[in-house]
């Protein structure tokens, strides 16, 4: 028996037979075509092949992972057509002239280089996504599939590294789990990893070997332990824990349709946070009482220009046709810092996170606002919608906010559109400045919700995109739980109701603390309403 540590990318436990994965690597040809103008019809045969694959990634993304997951392969579709990467391999076709394979991969060796010199972390993870646009139109341009790992029995993955085209290609009936030499925690194969609960542990260097292959392995997601050729009585420990974890899931199920109370009576609303009208089979299927965040933002990403009314109109009516009698809070578009839309021409910020950004983008261009809000108001006719400003930082920019939802009602008002005159307004508190006037802003709006993730960058002065800052930045931190305490109870002073959709809603160590601060409502991803919902009962 041999242990070994690397660090836990996501959590859960595994045994089974060590399965290597190595990529077919093929050097790349480099020559001079005889027929430059036929080379880049080859290449662009190949786009278009990359593009329908990624497409088929995106959609199968959706199904197993939710709206984010599908919104980075719609990226990689983006980024396979960039015309600037496009523009590079042309040139280099046709004026050099060289093969398509030489011409992609230099191009995309400089671009990956460019990105991963820059600051921005947001910039510097878009290297690894260059390289595995790059690696599929090298794979299709050579007459064979990137990313498609054969399983002939249920194993534990052991890989280099694997790319997140490549984790969405794996079949999931025979991936007991994975490791990989390296990678990151923070990484986009991380994130799926966690989003369709796969045990993954990233960074074990060398301690695993090719010639393990076929080794029993043992593997703990939490702590990052991989244990090659584990006793007996290990191995029997974890299938004994799988079968608990089943007839945990057997119990959660019984939950669905009983209220989220605990012994001695206190109640909480537990909410859905979503990207997508997709999203909602998801929040009906775990038995949410209402969607506590809809990231609108989700729109208006992966798109060469703005939603117009009718596509924003049509996506919130679908939420709320599906939602039935159950609220739904939608955001306004959060736009700025680590989401970024190249189509709205912002200038370049040094420091993005405070600089223009969600609600101060839409005070500033009012009419891009105001085609959101009549889409929202025009929508509310199908639904209980509450709309939510996020990023507030004073009074006024409510009260901006607030007339400009005025003028939106007036003008359908006079144009005979049907809506709900008594939509709530409500706003997140992310800054300390929301925070410190929360009561002044509860005055102002009919509800809170509090934005944990953010709240806990600016209380700490901590960027939570820096992978180094990680023990830093705690949402666990007093400062953090004291600005969510007064904010609960400003909002009670003003009979406002108060809400968590940070991810700190879905950790449980936390939900008594909730409880005891007076939070109404708990909005979490789909997946965790049931757990939360028995957390809650168990407690007196």
């Amino acid at each position: 028996m041999q242990k070994g540590y690397g660090t836990g990318a996501s959590p859960g436990e595994a045994v089974g037979k060590l399965h290597w994965y190595k990529r077919e690597e093929k050097e790349i040809p480099r020559y001079k075509p005889a027929a430059p103008k036929a080379e880049w019809e080859r290449f662009l045969s190949a786009q278009q092949e990359v593009i329908a694959q990624l497409g088929e990634l995106a959609d199968r993304a959706r199904k197993e992972a939710g709206e984010e997951a599908a919104l980075l392969f719609k990226t990689h579709q983006f980024m396979a057509e960039d015309t600037d990467l496009e523009d590079a391999v042309r040139t280099a076709i046709l004026e050099t002239p060289v093969n398509a394979e030489t011409a992609v991969q230099e191009a995309a060796d400089e671009f990956a280089e460019m990105f991963a010199q820059m600051e921005d972390p947001y910039f510097q993870a878009r290297a690894a996504d260059v390289k595995d646009v790059a690696g599929r139109l090298l794979a299709v341009l050579g007459g064979r599939k990137k990313g498609q790992v054969d399983l002939s029995e249920p194993v534990v993955l052991a890989a280099e590294d694997l790319s997140p085209s490549e984790t969405m290609q794996l079949d999931r009936g025979k991936l007991l789990g994975f490791v990989t030499t390296g990678g990151s925690a923070s990484g986009h194969t991380a994130i799926l990893a966690r989003t369709m609960e796969i045990p993954a542990i990233i960074g074990i260097g060398d301690f695993l070997k090719p010639e393990m292959e076929g080794h029993l392995v043992l593997i703990r997601g939490e702590n990052g332990e991989v244990v090659v050729d584990p006793d007996p009585e290990m191995v029997r420990a974890v299938e004994e824990k799988a079968e608990a974890q089943r007839r945990y899931k057997e119990e959660l199920e019984s939950l669905k349709g009983l209220p989220s109370v605990t012994q001695d009576g206190r109640s909480i609303k537990i909410y859905c946070n979503i990207a997508s009208p997709r999203d909602v089979p998801a929040v009906l299927r775990n038995d949410a009482e209402g969607i506590g965040l809809f990231r609108s933002e989700f729109l208006y990403l992966g798109r060469d220009d703005l939603p117009d009314e009718e596509t924003q109109f049509e996506a919130y009516k679908t939420v709320l046709t599906d939602m039935g009698e159950k609220n739904v809070i939608i955001r306004t578009m959060d736009i700025g810092a680590d989401k970024k839309v190249e189509y709205l021409g912002l200038p370049k910020e040094e420091n993005p996170a405070l600089g223009v950004r969600a609600l101060r983008i839409c005070l500033n261009r009012p009419e891009l606002f105001r085609t959101q809000l009549r889409a929202l108001y025009r929508a509310s006719a199908f639904g209980h919608l509450k709309i939510m400003f996020p990023m507030v930082t004073s009074v006024w920019e409510v009260l901006e906010a607030k007339k400009l939802c005025d003028e939106v009602k007036q003008e359908l008002k006079e144009a005979g559109i049907p809506f709900d005159g008594n939509v709530q307004v409500g706003v997140m508190i992310e800054t300390p400045a929301a925070v410190l006037i929360s009561d002044l802003l509860a005055k102002e709006v009919d509800f809170f919700s509090c934005g944990t993730n953010d709240l806990t960058q600016y209380t700490l002065a901590c960027d939570r995109q820096n992978k180094d800052l990680g023990r830093f930045f705690d949402p666990h931190h007093p400062a953090v739980l004291r600005a969510l305490k007064l904010v609960c109870e400003n909002a009670h002073r003003y009979g406002r109701e108060v809400g968590v959709c940070g991810e700190l809603a879905a950790d449980m160590t936390m939900t008594e603390e909730f409880l005891n601060m007076g939070m109404d409502e708990l909005s979490v991803a789909p997946g965790a309403v049931l757990p939360l919902r028995n957390k809650v009962r168990e407690i007196s």
